[in-house]
């Protein structure tokens, strides 16, 4: 068991690719914690396909370094808003935090909604500028930006005397000098060793430990990870579970892991401040108190922020149901979406009248597009409805949830740009032009005006545009329709398997979402019309053989590409009258009422509807 005086935990915290991953990488290179001749992924730290493949933290890991006779726990926190209930867990298990900020990018919108949380819990910051090699950084007015950021988030005194050190994660090297490089990163170490304070809690005192992470193994069950409060913790030990609704039960530590590099390590005891896996205990969750059951005190529970987005969840009812998926029932549906309640803290699940529909509400459309994924990658089949803002009732008044919207954009494109989000409501807070043919411009929009937006923003923009938002706060909601889809879409007549010809036909139309060869059904969405209608075409229609011959029978007709949706931009598409059907294999879009007569009565009752309440 290391001296408390000889443990720094420590958490990582920036924004979506300021370089976290990759300065842990880093620094568990140079500690020594793998053999010369171990094969080591980059970004190690991202073991998750998705993590990988999307170059994104979504769920927080910790690591362990050794550097001289010190122990320095790691946690490496998701840098995406959407996966905040990750970061609020992890402030309660560290003392200080190191901030990574881009040295040409500044303060983002996420390192704010992150560095607040640490900052409330009174963690020592050391902040590191990342990337301090690219030609355009601008070290000193990025430093500024930081102090700016404190002050703005209340910041104490000895908060606002951080260190800074100079970085660049991807060659490994650090200093405490904007203007040289030393040739590996020990400035850091010293500075966290220096600066971070070692845990507090005293090992004397009877045991206090609380659930901060779960994981699961396949022998073990689940597994808890979190951090000893005070007191000792030894394997076999008996314990008492304080759960969450306030009852006690008798559990037993079966095995008890530390960490060493990326592996876990089993050991036979820990104490106050260390940070460690326990495996044995059975139904634990998350924010629970595992104690001495002589002295059962619970620690106070976890406060996670609700969810601003939620949508409908139902099993798969198209004509191609189950042809795909392995698991298509609702009862294998329901079973996915409670496990998953398991783990991620800042999920919600309700049960709907009908045993096939299920209203799952998250922090955003990157977490419940990211649990969507990882169920299809899984087997699961289901259709999903058009995601929607959560609207709270705040004092009898109706609140929405707010989103800070920072955009950088060529100079060119700044009026269609800030036209698009006059018409979502957007209120521009600042503009700031870094003389390089970029402006930055910061917004506060309401969430469900950027639902949809960033295909329609990366068109006006020619790709060249880059927009980051966070929750901000909620607000009085302002009741006209704000943001959605404007194009009407072309709708398949038929059931059948798409012809060249098929589509030839209905191209000048508007912009195809399939290929030919592609199987569809009737009501099934093919393309989006030039127009705001909805048109009903037939992509599946051949070509009428004769025996005459025809002079320009051997002309050939170049066919436009067709735009093959990914999951997430079919879920920003969705209007409020369609589903996404979302299988292993496919992601298609559909009209909820198929037949195009029992359509046309349904949108007749929906305006009535409107028109009466009103």
């Amino acid at each position: 068991m290391h001296k408390r005086e000889m443990i720094r935990n420590i958490a990582i915290i920036a924004h979506v690719d300021h370089g976290k991953t990759t300065l842990v990488d880093k620094l568990l290179q140079q500690s020594g914690a793998f053999r010369e001749n171990e094969a080591v992924a980059e970004r190690a730290m991202d073991s998750n396909d998705l993590e990988r493949e999307r170059g994104i933290t979504i769920l927080a890991k910790n690591t362990a370094i050794r550097y001289k006779d010190y122990l320095i726990n790691i946690v490496d926190t998701p840098g995406h808003a959407d996966f905040g209930g990750e970061v609020e867990r992890i402030m309660r298990m560290v003392d200080g935090v190191l901030l990574v900020v881009d040295s040409f990018e500044g303060c983002m919108p996420q390192t704010k909604f992150v560095l607040r949380k640490a900052l409330q819990n009174g963690l020592t910051p050391v902040v590191v500028l990342n990337k301090i090699d690219r030609p355009n950084a601008r070290p000193a007015e990025v430093v500024d930006e930081v102090l700016d950021l404190f002050i703005e988030l209340e910041a104490s005194d000895e908060q606002l005397d951080f260190p800074v050190v100079y970085a660049s994660a991807l060659n490994g090297t650090a200093s405490l000098d904007p203007d040289r490089q030393d040739a590996n990163m020990e400035a850091l170490y010293e500075k966290i060793i220096e600066h971070i304070p070692a845990p507090k809690g005293n090992i004397d005192e009877p045991l206090q430990f609380q659930v901060t992470l779960l994981d699961y193994n396949e022998y073990l069950g689940r597994i808890a990870i979190g951090r000893v409060n005070r007191g000792i913790i030894r394997q076999g030990q008996s314990i008492a579970v304080m759960t969450r609704d306030g009852s006690i039960k008798q559990g037993r530590v079966e095995k008890l892991f530390g960490f060493s590099g990326l592996k876990r390590v089993e050991i036979d005891e820990a104490g106050a401040g260390d940070i460690i896996a326990i495996a044995g205990v059975k139904n634990i969750n998350i924010g629970e108190t595992l104690a001495d059951p002589a002295h059962p005190e619970a620690l106070p529970l976890l406060e996670i922020e609700e969810p601003t987005m939620k949508m409908t969840f139902l099993v798969n009812n198209s004509p191609f149901a189950g042809r795909e998926g392995k698991w298509v029932t609702s009862r294998k549906l329901r079973e996915r979406l409670f496990k998953e309640l398991e783990t991620d803290v800042s999920l919600r699940v309700e049960e709907t009248d009908s045993p096939d529909e299920f209203i799952v509400s998250g922090r955003g459309e990157l977490h419940l597009g990211i649990l969507l994924e990882n169920m299809r990658r899984e087997g699961y089949e289901l259709q999903v409805s058009k995601p929607e803002v959560i609207i709270k009732e705040i004092n009898d008044v109706k609140h929405e949830p707010m989103e800070k919207l920072i955009i950088d954009v060529p100079e060119e494109s700044m009026g269609a740009v800030m036209e698009s989000l006059g018409t979502r409501k957007a209120e521009m807070l600042n503009m700031t032009n870094n003389g390089t043919g970029n402006v930055r411009l910061e917004f506060l929009i309401p969430a469900r005006g950027l639902i949809g937006y960033r295909t329609h923003f990366l068109t006006i923009t020619r790709g060249y545009g880059i927009m980051n938002h966070a929750f901000d706060s909620y607000a009085p909601y302002q009741g006209a329709e704000v943001g959605g889809r404007h194009e009407g879409v072309l709708i398949a007549s038929e059931s059948g398997v798409a012809t060249t010809y098929g589509i030839l036909s209905v191209e000048d139309r508007g912009t195809l979402f399939i290929e030919p060869g592609t199987e569809v059904y009737e009501g099934m969405i093919v393309g989006e019309h030039n127009r705001d209608n909805d048109i009903i075409v037939n992509v599946c229609k051949e070509k009428a053989l004769t025996n005459v011959r025809s002079a320009t029978k051997e002309e050939t007709v170049k066919m436009k590409v067709p735009r093959i949706l990914s999951l997430e931009q079919a879920l920003e598409y969705l209007n409020d009258d369609e589903y996404c059907e979302i299988t292993p294999k496919s992601i298609r879009l559909r009209k909820k009422v198929l037949d195009k007569g029992e359509r046309a009565r349904y949108e007749k009752q929906r305006k009535m509807a409107a028109n009466t309440a009103e």
